[in-house]
C-alpha cells in the first residue's frame, strides 16, 4: 500500500473511529450513577446501574421512614363540603381566595405541626439522591393504555431532532411489556424503569397522579424534562436546558386555564402568607423542566405532599378543583422550601374544532419559555394586558380523549376525529392565529397522524392493552385517507 493511499484510508476510517469512542462514552454514562458523597460502602465514584437501583432503594428505606413519620395523623381524611369553581385566572380583579373546606382546629394544628417536622428534617440533612452528574433527558410515567400514547409521543420528540434520552416509567412487572420496552423503545433511545422494584423495599400504595414525582426521584438524569404520555415539544427541547429561565432558576413550570383554587388552610398549615389570586396561574404539570442537583428540597417535599395527596393534600391545594392531583405541589413545595422557579407566564390555549356547541377541544397548546422570559424580564406581561407578540408554540398535550390508536375513533364527550354530522374531521384547526403559527413550518397534525398510523399498523399486534382490540390500522388508515388524501406518508 502506497503512503498516499495509507493516508486517504487513515482519513475516510478516522470519523468512524472517533464516533465510535463517542458513543461508547455516552453508554457508559448511561451506565453509570451518581454515588452521594456519604454512600459508604464499596461503590465510590460510579458504578453499574444496578448500583443506581441499590442506591434508589436505599434512599427509599430512609425516606419512606422520614414520610411515615411524619404523617399528617389526622382524625379523617379532608375533604370538600362543596368542588371549587373552575374560574379562569385573572390579573385584575381577582376573586377572593376560596376555601370549600372545614378541617376542624386540631387537626389543621396536627397537619402543621406534622409539615414543620418534615421540612426541618430535609432542610438540615435531607436523603441524597442519586443521579448521573451533568445529565439531561426527558422522564414519563406510563403503561397500560398509555404506553401506545407514549410511544407516539416520543416519535414526535424525534421528529424535532431531539437525542435526549428518556426514562418510561411503568408502575410494576405487569406493565412491562418485553418488545415494546426491549426493542422498540430502545430504537428511540429510550428504556423503561419499573418503580415496584424499587418501592418493594419499603412497600406503600402508590397510584396514578402520585407516580410523577417518584419518577423524578428515581430517575438517572440530573436535570429532567417531564413530559406526560400524552405531550410532546414541537422543537428541540435541547435548547430550553441551556437557555434562560431554567439557567438561572433551575424549575419551570407552565400554566393552567384557571385561578389558584387552594384553600387558605393550606396557607395555616405551611405557616405563610397566601399569595394574591392574581400572582399566577394555577399550575399544569403535563411539562416540568427541573434539576435534581438544585432542587432536592423541592422534590422532596413534592413528593410529602403527594404521598399524603389522595387523602390530605390534593384537597388542599386544589378543592375538588378540574385536574385535582399533581400538578398543584411542585410550585408550592418550591415556595416552601423557597428555591427559586419560573412559571411561563404566557396563558395556555384549547385546541379542538368548531362543533355546533362551540369547540371539541381535545389539546391544549404550552408557550416557549425562553421567549415569555424574555418578555417578562422587559416588564411585558400579555396575561396583564401588555401589548406584544405572543411566543411560539413549544409543546402539545393532546389530553382529552387519549389519542390512542385503539380507541380515538370511540364516540364519547368530545370526538376529536369526528365532525358534528359524524364525517371525519382534523382535531385541530381553531384557534385559527395558533394553528396556523405552529404549523407554519410543520403541518404538525398530519405529522401527529402519521406516527398514530405507524404506531397502529407497526405495533398492532404488540400492545397489550389493544389484545382485544381488531382493525386497528385499518381504522387509522381510513382515517387519513378521508382527512388527508392521496398524499405520500414521507413528510
Amino acid at each position: 500500500m502506497t503512503v498516499r493511499r495509507f493516508r486517504l484510508r487513515v482519513r475516510t476510517l478516522l470519523p468512524a473511529f472517533t464516533l465510535a469512542i463517542l458513543l461508547t462514552w455516552t453508554l457508559s454514562r448511561w451506565r453509570t450513577a451518581y454515588v452521594p458523597s456519604n454512600y459508604s460502602t464499596s461503590a465510590h465514584s460510579f458504578g453499574p446501574i444496578s448500583d443506581l437501583t441499590a442506591l434508589h432503594q436505599r434512599f427509599w428505606r430512609e425516606f419512606h421512614t422520614l414520610l411515615e413519620n411524619n404523617a399528617p395523623n389526622t382524625t379523617a381524611s379532608v375533604t370538600e363540603e362543596e368542588k371549587a369553581q373552575a374560574v379562569g385566572f385573572r390579573y385584575k380583579d381577582a376573586p377572593p381566595r376560596p376555601n370549600y373546606l372545614h378541617v376542624p382546629e386540631n387537626d389543621v394544628a396536627t397537619m402543621k405541626h406534622a409539615h414543620t417536622r418534615f421540612v426541618g428534617a430535609i432542610s438540615h440533612s435531607p436523603p441524597q439522591l442519586s443521579y448521573i452528574p451533568g445529565t439531561k433527558g426527558v422522564v414519563s410515567t406510563a403503561g397500560g393504555s398509555y404506553l401506545p400514547v407514549l410511544v407516539i409521543s416520543l416519535r414526535m420528540l424525534r421528529r424535532t431532532g431531539s437525542t435526549l434520552p428518556m426514562e418510561v416509567f411503568l408502575a410494576d412487572e405487569d406493565e412491562y411489556e418485553e418488545y415494546i420496552c426491549d426493542e422498540v423503545l430502545p430504537s428511540l433511545n429510550a428504556r423503561c424503569l419499573v418503580l415496584s422494584r424499587i418501592l418493594s423495599v419499603a412497600p406503600s400504595k402508590i397510584e396514578k397522579y402520585q407516580y410523577k414525582p417518584f419518577a423524578m426521584l428515581f430517575s438517572s438524569f440530573e436535570e429532567i424534562l417531564f413530559l406526560d404520555a400524552d405531550s410532546f415539544p414541537l422543537e428541540k427541547p435541547e435548547d430550553l436546558f441551556w437557555d434562560e429561565p431554567f439557567r438561572s432558576k433551575k424549575m419551570v413550570t407552565w400554566p393552567d386555564f384557571w385561578a389558584s383554587s387552594a384553600s387558605p388552610l393550606f396557607y395555616e398549615i405551611i405557616d405563610q402568607v397566601a399569595p394574591p389570586m392574581g400572582l399566577r396561574q394555577s399550575t399544569e404539570s403535563g411539562e416540568l423542566l427541573i434539576s435534581k442537583k438544585t432542587h432536592t428540597r423541592t422534590l422532596l417535599l413534592c413528593t410529602y405532599y403527594n404521598y399524603w395527596g389522595p387523602s390530605h393534600y390534593y384537597p388542599l391545594l386544589s378543592q375538588g378543583a378540574a385536574g385535582e392531583g399533581d400538578k398543584e405541589t411542585f410550585v408550592a413545595a418550591a415556595s416552601v422550601m423557597q428555591e427559586h422557579f419560573y412559571q411561563v407566564s404566557e396563558s395556555i390555549c384549547a385546541l379542538g374544532h368548531r362543533t355546533y356547541g362551540g369547540m371539541a377541544g381535545s389539546a391544549m397548546a404550552q408557550f416557549n419559555p425562553i421567549q415569555d422570559f424574555k418578555l417578562t424580564s422587559q416588564g411585558k406581561w400579555r396575561v396583564r394586558g401588555d401589548e406584544a407578540p405572543a411566543p411560539s408554540v413549544f409543546f402539545i398535550h393532546a389530553n382529552v380523549p387519549k389519542f390512542n390508536p385503539a380507541t380515538v375513533f370511540d364516540h364519547g364527550a368530545v370526538n376529536p376525529a369526528f365532525a358534528d354530522d359524524g364525517t371525519y374531521t382534523r382535531a385541530w384547526t381553531i384557534p385559527e392565529n395558533v394553528v396556523k403559527d405552529f404549523s407554519s413550518k410543520v403541518d404538525v397534525e398530519r405529522a401527529f397522524w402519521q406516527e398514530m398510523l405507524w404506531t397502529a399498523c407497526e405495533l398492532e399486534d404488540k400492545f397489550s392493552s389493544w389484545r382485544d382490540y381488531v382493525g386497528i390500522c385499518a381504522s387509522v388508515k381510513d382515517y387519513w385517507s378521508a382527512v388527508f388524501g392521496d398524499e405520500r406518508l414521507h413528510t
